[in-house]
């Protein structure tokens, strides 16, 4: 395994000055030696103006938050990381990584600007989602995306150990987000059971963790993990639509059912202790129905008012 190294280089002004310098006594020096006759001036000039121009290929600027790994004839040397203006030897080939913060999202697909030769737009930017269906704890199939961000750490790690690390991240966050979702109910009715509609903040502890497993050996930390889209798939969201419409139906009407009670218990003890009417089993029974019927039917009641004697 490749690991990381940060090194330090020359600064970059301390060379730039002597090897133009150089450069420009060599170019002149070349005249110069053919001017007064003296070959050995004229090929020492040249020679010094040509390791100069070499030279010069070196100089190398870092901008903040990128970083350049020097690799010399396929040997990792080091990582540059602080920003400035550096010379290294001419002859190391160097490969920019971003150290800057990065998101995107699973699912969807940006399509970048295209020209043709004379500059005009053949295809516009646009940006297609197409969003990762999976099938949950009880086989119910559902679409889900997630929101990655994530930075590079180790620029080693991301440069040789995979073939393309921002093609990995993608890859691979797409993998764990299915291997997540198959985990979990997409919902859940009871409390014991986690969902990935309702225990959101653990789904994405969860995650962040999975992927940080994943994509730890190609140097990259993720920073966050979060659901960004979760719903049922269209083939059967209008019957699990009915099914959560059916269970808060029941859920009303038990708690309606359960106050009903409660207040029929309360006129039927009320009565009773204020000896406002005395009333039998049977007498007693069909105000309880009456009362149920009010408290609990779907729909305004009309009372039928009896003018006569309750006998």
């Amino acid at each position: 395994m490749i690991q990381e190294r940060v090194i330090r280089v020359a600064n970059g002004w301390g060379m730039f000055f002597p090897l133009l310098a150089a450069f420009v006594g060599g170019v002149f020096a070349v005249p110069y030696g053919a001017t007064v006759g003296s070959p050995a001036i004229a090929i020492a000039g040249g020679i010094v103006a040509l390791v100069a121009f070499i030279c010069f290929f070196g100089c190398k600027v870092v901008q903040p938050n990128l970083s350049r790994a020097l690799v010399f004839f396929g040997n990792y040397e080091g990582t540059i990381k602080e920003p400035g203006f550096y010379w290294v030897n001419p002859f190391y080939s160097t490969h920019k990584v971003s150290l800057r913060i990065r998101n995107f999202e699973t699912g969807v697909h940006d399509k970048p600007e295209v020209k043709d030769s004379q500059g005009h737009v053949t295809q516009h930017a646009s940006r297609s989602r197409n969003l990762t269906k999976v099938n949950d704890r009880d086989g119910n199939p559902i679409e889900i995306a997630a929101v990655v961000v994530w930075k590079v750490v180790d620029t080693a790690a991301a440069l040789f150990h995979v073939d393309d690390y921002e093609d990995f991240v993608k890859v691979q966050s797409e993998s764990a987000l299915r291997n997540l979702a198959s985990q979990y109910h997409y919902d859940s009715e009871d409390d014991a059971a986690h969902s990935l509609r309702g225990n959101t903040t653990m789904v994405a502890a969860e995650l962040q963790k999975e992927l940080q497993e994943r994509l730890g050996k190609a140097g990259v930390e993720v920073l966050e993990a979060r659901i960004a889209y979760l719903a049922y798939a269209p083939e059967i969201a209008a019957a699990m639509l009915q099914r959560q419409q059916a269970s808060a139906v029941i859920a009303a009407r038990t708690k309606i059912v359960d106050g009903a009670v409660g207040m029929v218990e309360m006129a039927l003890a009320r009565l009773s202790a204020n000896k406002v009417v005395e009333l039998d089993p049977d007498r007693r029974a069909a105000m309880v129905s009456n009362l149920l019927v009010v408290l609990c039917g779907d729909r305004a009641p009309h009372p039928v008012v009896n003018t006569g004697t309750i006998y």
